[in-house]
């Protein structure tokens, strides 16, 4: 049975305050880590969920990407995995994520915060060169603390005979109900059925949708269940809307990037085609634009994202591969150059900008065959996203009567962002070895 509470488990009682690392009660090598990396109070998820993983509790929670959930499961795994006994050559933690960017980040994350530990890790994905799944292969055989992988890479691994998880003793599924929505459910009980029985499970989730509780009753014993989801934009996000032909949008994306001079922007596309067109489009209006989309080789993407973070790249065209589980600060203008497909990826998008309480601005486009599907994003939202004024010299724009449009729907959430993780190459690079 699901408990829907949040617990202080200390006292028995709900923890409605944000807490130090320091009174999460971690490891000195742990704060170390955290020190480093410049975090000085814990994000309210963090303060919600590493005292019952402590505790040996199984965890379903509903915490959106940049709430700090990464860091919520790696700490306490860390720390335990360095304050309890466990083998030193066999795989003890397995984190599965959706998408081979999201891998990249947590092991990036696992990097800093176990820095000053002796906990190794690698990040198992598809997309690199081929001398990567030699070395994914070693570190499966010889040991690893914590491996984050995606779905497909890993059943890769788990076909060839040599991978052991019997001695697993925690599992975290992140971005579940994205694996789910991706038809990973199969995958995913096929990795579990290697697992012993006995381990602690945690299941991090945007939503609670039917079908996160479905697969929480089947993995799940006697779970803290804790939710930390925004479920609205936050208010500090200007949002506008232009109503628009086809034809107008790429005119109208170079109208809005010249009005100031932004240092970050977002560009998202639902088909990889667009992102390809609008990019060609920009660099040849010599705008200081990239393109991700998962036809590019993931080193190009990785050197991709870094050249943006770095603010060598000011505007990145993406697929929806980037409206989960990246986090990039200071992002002043996301743009949907086209309709999202639900009212869950319109807020994942729109919430890349605004982030840690700045302002934020996002523009959405609406053709006459995708009105319905924003009417029902507006009902999500409980309110009407303003439609701006469209320029008079881009000549007539079409009328926003959504209730006279056909329906725009169809596929399923996701499916014309990046591949998810597997294929044949991989992400080894991310080995930690114990020293």
């Amino acid at each position: 049975m699901i408990e829907a509470l949040i617990v202080h488990l200390s006292e028995g009682k709900i923890n409605t305050h944000t807490l130090t690392f320091e009174e999460l009660g971690l490891s000195p090598q742990i704060l170390d880590g955290i020190s480093s990396m410049g975090y000085k109070t814990a994000t309210p998820v963090q303060s919600q969920v590493i005292q019952p993983i402590l505790a040996g509790r199984d965890i379903l929670a509903s915490a959106q990407t940049g709430t700090g959930k990464t860091a919520a499961f790696l700490l306490p795994i860390i720390h335990k995995l360095i304050t309890e006994p466990h083998p030193e050559d066999q795989i003890n933690a397995l984190i599965i994520v959706p998408t081979r960017e999201l891998a990249i980040q947590i092991a990036g994350n696992m990097e800093g915060l176990g820095y000053f530990t002796n906990v190794s890790s690698i990040a198992i994905y598809g997309g690199g060169d081929g001398n990567s799944f030699t070395t994914e292969k070693t570190a499966l055989t010889s040991g690893v603390d914590i491996v984050v992988c995606t779905p497909g890479r890993m059943i890769a691994h788990l076909n060839m005979g040599y991978v052991n998880l019997k001695h697993c003793s925690y599992l975290v599924l992140d971005e579940a109900d994205r694996m789910l929505d991706m038809g990973f459910s199969d995958d995913l009980m096929k990795i579990i059925s290697f697992l012993p029985e006995k381990r602690q499970n945690l299941l991090f989730s945007a939503t609670f949708a039917p079908k996160m509780r479905t697969l929480a009753q089947k993995l799940l014993q006697n779970p803290v269940e804790i939710n930390i989801a925004v479920s609205k934009p936050p208010e500090q996000i200007v949002q506008e809307a232009f109503v628009v032909y086809e034809k107008q949008k790429s005119p109208l994306v170079k109208h809005l990037l010249k009005l100031q001079d932004y240092t970050r922007v977002i560009v998202f596309c639902s088909k990889k085609q667009n992102v390809k067109s609008l990019t060609a489009d920009l660099k040849r209006a010599r705008f200081s634009v990239e393109e991700i989309h998962s036809d590019l080789e993931q080193e190009v993407r990785e050197q991709v994202l870094q050249d943006f973070r770095n603010k060598k790249t000011k505007i990145l065209v993406a697929t929806d591969i980037l409206s989960r589980g990246i986090d990039i600060d200071e992002i002043e203008l996301v743009i949907n150059y086209d309709v999202p497909n639900d009212g869950e990826d319109y807020i994942h998008r729109i919430g890349r900008t605004a982030r840690a309480q700045t302002k934020g601005t996002a523009y959405t486009f609406i053709t006459e065959s995708e009105q319905r599907k924003f009417k029902t994003i507006e009902d999500l939202l409980e309110k009407e996203v303003t439609k701006a004024a469209v320029p008079e010299e881009f000549g007539e724009t079409p009328e926003y009567n959504p209730a006279a449009q056909k329906s725009s729907f169809g596929g399923y959430k996701g499916k014309s962002g990046g591949k998810p993780g597997g294929g044949k190459s991989g992400g080894g690079k991310f080995w930690k070895k114990k020293s």
